[in-house]
Protein backbone atom coordinates (compact mmCIF):
# COMPACT_ATOMS: atom_id res chain seq x y z
CA UNK A 1 0.00 0.00 0.00
CA UNK A 2 1.71 3.20 -1.07
CA UNK A 3 1.87 6.60 0.86
CA UNK A 4 -0.57 8.19 -1.09
CA UNK A 5 -3.22 5.41 -0.30
CA UNK A 6 -2.29 5.90 3.44
CA UNK A 7 -2.73 9.22 3.19
CA UNK A 8 -6.31 8.78 1.74
CA UNK A 9 -6.91 5.66 4.30
CA UNK A 10 -5.89 8.38 7.36
CA UNK A 11 -9.41 10.54 6.14
CA UNK A 12 -11.19 7.12 7.08
CA UNK A 13 -9.66 7.84 10.71
CA UNK A 14 -10.64 11.40 10.73
CA UNK A 15 -14.08 10.41 10.16
CA UNK A 16 -14.30 7.25 12.17
CA UNK A 17 -14.08 10.39 14.86
CA UNK A 18 -17.14 11.26 14.19
CA UNK A 19 -18.42 8.32 16.21
CA UNK A 20 -17.53 10.04 18.83
CA UNK A 21 -21.00 10.82 20.42
CA UNK A 22 -22.37 9.45 23.43
CA UNK A 23 -23.34 6.61 23.42
CA UNK A 24 -26.72 7.59 25.01
CA UNK A 25 -27.07 10.15 22.57
CA UNK A 26 -27.47 7.77 19.51
CA UNK A 27 -31.01 6.36 18.66
CA UNK A 28 -31.34 2.48 18.34
CA UNK A 29 -33.03 3.54 15.73
CA UNK A 30 -31.54 5.78 13.74
CA UNK A 31 -31.04 5.21 10.26
CA UNK A 32 -26.97 4.39 9.11
CA UNK A 33 -26.89 6.78 6.61
CA UNK A 34 -28.48 9.60 8.80
CA UNK A 35 -25.82 8.49 11.85
CA UNK A 36 -23.68 8.95 9.37
CA UNK A 37 -23.94 12.11 8.03
CA UNK A 38 -24.64 13.80 11.86
CA UNK A 39 -21.80 12.48 12.71
CA UNK A 40 -18.90 13.09 9.80
CA UNK A 41 -20.28 16.93 9.94
CA UNK A 42 -19.28 16.89 13.77
CA UNK A 43 -15.56 14.80 13.44
CA UNK A 44 -15.03 17.39 10.70
CA UNK A 45 -15.64 20.16 12.48
CA UNK A 46 -13.56 19.39 15.67
CA UNK A 47 -10.23 18.17 13.77
CA UNK A 48 -10.35 21.40 11.92
CA UNK A 49 -10.57 23.17 15.26
CA UNK A 50 -7.50 20.86 16.50
CA UNK A 51 -4.35 21.73 16.11
CA UNK A 52 -2.61 19.32 18.14
CA UNK A 53 -4.72 16.41 16.19
CA UNK A 54 -3.87 18.15 12.52
CA UNK A 55 0.05 18.29 14.65
CA UNK A 56 -0.13 14.36 14.92
CA UNK A 57 -0.16 14.78 18.70
CA UNK A 58 -0.24 10.60 19.34
CA UNK A 59 -1.50 10.75 22.54
CA UNK A 60 -4.17 12.91 21.96
CA UNK A 61 -5.60 10.80 19.03
CA UNK A 62 -5.06 7.83 21.04
CA UNK A 63 -6.98 9.13 23.66
CA UNK A 64 -9.41 10.10 21.90
CA UNK A 65 -9.97 6.71 20.03
CA UNK A 66 -10.15 5.13 23.25
CA UNK A 67 -13.07 7.05 24.45
CA UNK A 68 -15.40 7.71 21.26
CA UNK A 69 -14.52 5.44 18.68
CA UNK A 70 -14.20 2.11 20.11
CA UNK A 71 -17.45 1.45 21.93
CA UNK A 72 -18.57 2.37 18.33
CA UNK A 73 -17.13 0.06 16.28
CA UNK A 74 -17.51 -3.67 16.61
CA UNK A 75 -13.64 -3.77 16.12
CA UNK A 76 -13.37 -7.58 17.82
CA UNK A 77 -14.95 -8.40 14.75
CA UNK A 78 -12.94 -6.12 12.44
CA UNK A 79 -9.61 -8.01 14.11
CA UNK A 80 -10.85 -11.38 13.87
CA UNK A 81 -11.96 -10.82 10.15
CA UNK A 82 -8.68 -9.25 9.73
CA UNK A 83 -6.53 -11.96 11.37
CA UNK A 84 -8.76 -14.55 9.35
CA UNK A 85 -8.94 -18.40 10.19
CA UNK A 86 -6.17 -18.01 12.65
CA UNK A 87 -7.96 -15.71 15.20
CA UNK A 88 -10.41 -18.78 16.39
CA UNK A 89 -6.72 -20.82 17.25
CA UNK A 90 -5.44 -18.12 18.93
CA UNK A 91 -6.03 -18.35 23.03
CA UNK A 92 -7.83 -15.31 24.50
CA UNK A 93 -4.44 -13.70 25.37
CA UNK A 94 -3.33 -13.90 22.10
CA UNK A 95 -6.69 -12.37 21.06
CA UNK A 96 -6.42 -9.38 23.06
CA UNK A 97 -3.06 -8.49 22.08
CA UNK A 98 -4.42 -8.73 18.53
CA UNK A 99 -6.62 -6.30 18.85
CA UNK A 100 -4.54 -3.91 20.90
CA UNK A 101 -1.53 -4.08 18.57
CA UNK A 102 -3.45 -3.97 15.24
CA UNK A 103 -5.61 -0.96 17.22
CA UNK A 104 -2.40 0.38 17.69
CA UNK A 105 -1.56 0.04 14.48
CA UNK A 106 -4.27 1.77 12.49
CA UNK A 107 -4.02 5.03 14.79
CA UNK A 108 -0.49 5.31 14.40
CA UNK A 109 -0.63 4.78 10.58
CA UNK A 110 -3.28 7.69 10.40
CA UNK A 111 -1.73 9.84 13.31
CA UNK A 112 1.08 11.85 11.07
CA UNK A 113 -1.78 12.23 8.29
CA UNK A 114 -5.00 13.78 9.69
CA UNK A 115 -3.12 17.51 9.15
CA UNK A 116 -4.74 16.28 5.10
CA UNK A 117 -8.65 17.40 6.46
CA UNK A 118 -8.68 20.60 5.48
CA UNK A 119 -11.33 22.27 3.59
CA UNK A 120 -13.00 18.52 3.27
CA UNK A 121 -16.59 18.08 3.45
CA UNK A 122 -18.62 14.74 3.02
CA UNK A 123 -21.37 14.06 0.86
CA UNK A 124 -23.44 10.94 1.94
CA UNK A 125 -25.16 8.56 -1.03
CA UNK A 126 -28.59 7.29 -0.88
CA UNK A 127 -28.91 3.86 0.68
CA UNK A 128 -29.77 0.67 -0.97
CA UNK A 129 -31.14 -1.18 2.14
CA UNK A 130 -34.43 -2.75 2.93
CA UNK A 131 -35.63 -1.62 6.33
CA UNK A 132 -35.37 -4.67 8.16
CA UNK A 133 -31.65 -5.25 7.35
CA UNK A 134 -29.23 -5.86 9.86
CA UNK A 135 -26.44 -5.54 7.78
CA UNK A 136 -25.82 -2.52 5.44
CA UNK A 137 -23.28 -0.30 3.35
CA UNK A 138 -23.07 3.02 3.94
CA UNK A 139 -21.31 4.68 0.92
CA UNK A 140 -20.06 8.72 1.02
CA UNK A 141 -17.09 10.85 -0.37
CA UNK A 142 -15.13 13.07 0.84
CA UNK A 143 -15.11 16.34 -1.24
CA UNK A 144 -12.44 19.10 -1.31
CA UNK A 145 -9.41 19.87 -2.79
CA UNK A 146 -8.23 17.02 -5.72
CA UNK A 147 -10.37 14.23 -6.53
CA UNK A 148 -13.53 13.25 -4.52
CA UNK A 149 -12.59 10.16 -2.23
CA UNK A 150 -14.59 7.33 -1.61
CA UNK A 151 -15.25 6.29 1.59
CA UNK A 152 -17.59 3.10 2.29
CA UNK A 153 -18.87 2.34 5.56
CA UNK A 154 -20.32 -1.60 6.35
CA UNK A 155 -21.79 -1.34 9.55
CA UNK A 156 -24.34 -3.91 11.65
CA UNK A 157 -27.10 -3.34 13.61
CA UNK A 158 -27.06 -4.62 17.30
CA UNK A 159 -29.38 -6.08 19.32
CA UNK A 160 -29.70 -5.33 23.38
CA UNK A 161 -27.75 -3.24 25.65
CA UNK A 162 -26.02 -0.48 23.83
CA UNK A 163 -28.30 -1.38 20.53
CA UNK A 164 -27.30 0.42 17.36
CA UNK A 165 -25.61 0.36 14.35
CA UNK A 166 -21.72 -0.49 14.71
CA UNK A 167 -18.93 -0.04 11.90
CA UNK A 168 -16.80 -3.39 11.27
CA UNK A 169 -14.89 -2.62 8.26
CA UNK A 170 -14.19 0.82 6.24
CA UNK A 171 -13.06 0.82 1.65
CA UNK A 172 -11.59 3.92 0.51
CA UNK A 173 -11.11 4.05 -3.12
CA UNK A 174 -12.26 0.42 -3.65
CA UNK A 175 -9.67 -0.78 -1.14
CA UNK A 176 -11.47 -2.66 2.21
CA UNK A 177 -9.33 -2.29 5.11
CA UNK A 178 -9.55 -5.39 6.72
CA UNK A 179 -9.25 -7.11 3.38
CA UNK A 180 -6.03 -5.40 3.06
CA UNK A 181 -4.62 -6.36 6.58
CA UNK A 182 -5.95 -10.17 5.64
CA UNK A 183 -3.28 -10.87 3.18
CA UNK A 184 -0.53 -9.64 5.27
CA UNK A 185 -1.59 -11.06 8.34
CA UNK A 186 -1.97 -14.69 6.36
CA UNK A 187 1.64 -14.60 5.25
CA UNK A 188 3.03 -13.39 8.83
CA UNK A 189 0.80 -16.64 10.66
CA UNK A 190 1.77 -18.86 7.63
CA UNK A 191 5.59 -18.36 7.87
CA UNK A 192 5.80 -17.61 11.94
CA UNK A 193 2.17 -18.66 13.61
CA UNK A 194 -0.12 -16.43 15.79
CA UNK A 195 2.91 -15.74 18.05
CA UNK A 196 5.00 -14.38 14.95
CA UNK A 197 2.02 -11.76 14.11
CA UNK A 198 1.88 -10.45 17.07
CA UNK A 199 5.87 -9.62 17.12
CA UNK A 200 5.61 -8.12 13.89
CA UNK A 201 2.65 -5.94 14.95
CA UNK A 202 4.50 -4.80 17.68
CA UNK A 203 7.47 -4.28 15.72
CA UNK A 204 5.68 -2.23 13.14
CA UNK A 205 4.12 -0.10 15.26
CA UNK A 206 7.71 0.93 16.81
CA UNK A 207 8.70 1.53 13.95
CA UNK A 208 5.95 3.62 13.18
CA UNK A 209 5.97 5.86 16.61
CA UNK A 210 9.54 6.63 15.83
CA UNK A 211 8.86 7.73 12.56
CA UNK A 212 6.15 9.86 14.15
CA UNK A 213 8.44 11.67 16.33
Amino acid sequence: MNRRTLGQMALCAAAAVSLGMPLAALAADEAPDALIKRLSADVLTTVKADKAIQAGDLGKIIALVDGTVMPNVNFRRMTAAAVGPGWRQATPEQQKRLQDEFKVLLVRTYAGALAQVNDQSIQVKPLRAAPGDKDVLVRTEIVGRGDPIQLDYRLEKTPGEGAGWKIYNLNVLGVWLVETYRGQFAQEINAKGIDGLIDTLVARNKSNAAALR
